[in-house]
């Protein structure tokens, strides 16, 4: 017998999304150790490395969540979330770039 939470679109979102947060705290784990090794520039590194790749589960999940929209509250709320989600994810993406080109120079 398959359970009924397997078919639910809210689950897998949420599931989905989970996914996303556990991959950012891992890569935070991991940058704090790279500060506590002395080596702040590769935690910095992680920890935008983690966030890009975290977001991009979000906001996976997030759209999922467009299937279950009944309402234009729902609706805006949507827009909100993942014009914010989009909007770090880019921030993030500049700011990984920029510490790789520093790295490398510096």
């Amino acid at each position: 017998m398959v359970p009924d939470s397997l078919f639910d679109l809210g689950f897998w979102a949420a599931a989905i999304e989970l996914v996303g947060g556990l991959i950012i705290v891992g890569y935070v784990v991991v940058a704090l150790w790279a500060v506590a090794r002395r080596a702040p520039e590769r935690a910095r590194l992680l920890v935008a490395e983690g966030v890009i790749a975290g977001l991009s589960f979000k906001l996976a999940g997030t759209l999922l969540k467009t299937i279950l929209i009944h309402s234009w509250e729902q609706l805006a709320m949507f827009v909100a979330i993942f014009v914010l989600r989009f909007v770090l994810k880019r921030f993030f993406e500049w700011e990984l770039a920029r510490a790789r080109r520093s790295e490398r120079t510096g």
